[in-house]
């Protein structure tokens, strides 16, 4: 096992025992091999630095390094952004550990030495974010490589596998040259990534938000507090900003848009969806501590005497979320607020029986005037999940779940 900084500073000789230069850098090409040394640059002084490729490569130790060939058969250096600099983006990085999911800083990279077709390959195995790693690049140059071998065996060992890391990298261009992919970071659980967005720079914030697909950025926001949300959102091209908030739940989306700067928020507005956009100015319009300011407007309405299967027909048709769905929502001939049938009443009923037979007593509600404070208590005194919200012709235009009560008692905590 070796170690990228017992590599960078080595002394390099050609496959006649001369004298080369220096590695200054290395370089992963991930479009070639994501975990391979694909370049080495041998600083020669005064002169211009060269480029050894990984297949140039006889042999590698700590502090030296033996090429196949001789010095004419490597390649000038040409900077190349779609190169990944072990330097420059790797060390003393922060990066994110997605099987650990929180953000580290590297402090070496462990390499293993294969023999390939006659040469030596060098291939990232892991990252050190231990004692170890910040102690070999302490004493780098002070004591011999072997030295510090001996020293750092006695140390204990934190360390991160290279296919678990995620790499931030601010610039978009970039990263799509990189091609470092946001893949891994996305099966991360919403909650993780706001704690990870929390920890890093705002740069590398907004890096993490524009890797994202629009549906986990959007649960992503969700979760971080309404400070950092509005910070994230003001850095964001309207037109990605609105199409972020248009998978956000409604109110949600609208307490986020209230907070931005009036010109910000007009255009991210006039970049949404005509009917969505339409939504959220209507739940602009309730104070944010009010049953309308908390309430989702996304929300299951369906006949009386409509029959389980219909209604479950209903739903299908339309892909509605359960993880969004508590209850479904009754309404009379005279599309008045009649009852709700919980989910799991729904599930187990029989196919022909009428919703009305299966709504939830008492039949409770709140106009979208009513404070926070009355919402609470309802929610407290009947162990509910979902409270329907109506108009004054009782006829119901939102609800608000146990989620929303929880996030705004956390809120005022």
């Amino acid at each position: 096992m070796l170690h990228a900084t017992e590599i960078i500073g080595a002394e390099t000789y050609d496959s006649f025992g001369n004298f080369v230069g220096r590695v200054k850098e290395m370089f992963v090409v991930p479009a070639e091999q994501p975990n391979r040394v694909s370049r080495l640059l041998i600083s020669r002084g005064k002169y211009r630095p060269l480029v050894a490729r990984y297949d140039q490569i006889a042999t590698v130790a700590p502090g030296r390094l033996k090429l196949t060939t001789d010095e004419t058969a490597l390649e000038l250096y040409q900077p190349n952004d779609s190169w990944l600099a072990m330097r420059k983006d790797i060390l003393d990085q922060q990066i994110i550990d997605t099987s650990g999911r929180k953000v580290v800083r590297v402090n070496d990279v462990e390499l293993a030495d294969t023999r390939v077709n006659g040469n030596t390959e060098l291939r990232l195995t892991q990252v050190d974010i231990g004692l170890p790693g910040a102690v070999r690049r302490l004493l780098q140059g002070i004591v011999p490589p072997m030295g510090i071998r001996r020293i750092q065996q006695k140390l204990p060992k934190r360390a991160i596998l290279w296919e678990f890391v995620n790499l931030i990298e601010p610039d978009p261009l970039r990263r799509v040259k990189l091609r470092i992919s946001s893949a891994k970071l996305a099966e991360l659980h919403p909650a993780d990534l706001a704690d990870i967005i929390e920890e890093v720079s705002p740069t590398e914030r907004q890096s993490i938000i524009d890797s994202l697909d629009e549906e986990t950025a959007a649960e992503t926001l969700a979760e971080l507090d309404k400070r950092l949300q509005t910070q994230v959102v003001e850095q964001l091209d309207p037109e990605k900003a609105a199409e972020i908030i248009e998978e956000m739940n409604p109110d949600e989306a609208a307490d986020l848009i209230q907070r931005l700067e009036p010109a910000k928020s007009q255009e991210v507005l006039d970049e949404m969806d005509q009917r969505e956009a339409s939504e959220v100015k209507q739940l602009m319009r309730f104070e944010e501590n009010t049953a309308g300011g908390m309430m989702n407007t996304e929300i299951v309405v369906v006949g009386e005497d409509a029959t389980r299967g219909e209604v479950v027909d209903y739903i299908r048709f339309h892909e509605i979320s359960l993880d969004q769905l508590d209850n479904v929502i009754l309404i009379n001939k005279d599309a008045a607020l009649s009852g709700t049938v919980p989910v799991a009443r729904l599930i187990l009923a029989d196919g022909e029986q009428r919703m009305a037979e299966l709504a939830f007593e008492p039949l409770l509600s709140v106009k979208p005037d009513a404070d926070d404070k009355e919402v609470f208590e309802i929610f407290d005194k009947y162990n509910l999940r979902s409270l329907t919200v109506i108009n004054d012709e009782s006829n119901p235009i939102g609800a608000i779940t146990v989620d929303d009560v929880v996030s705004r008692m956390r809120a005022q905590l």
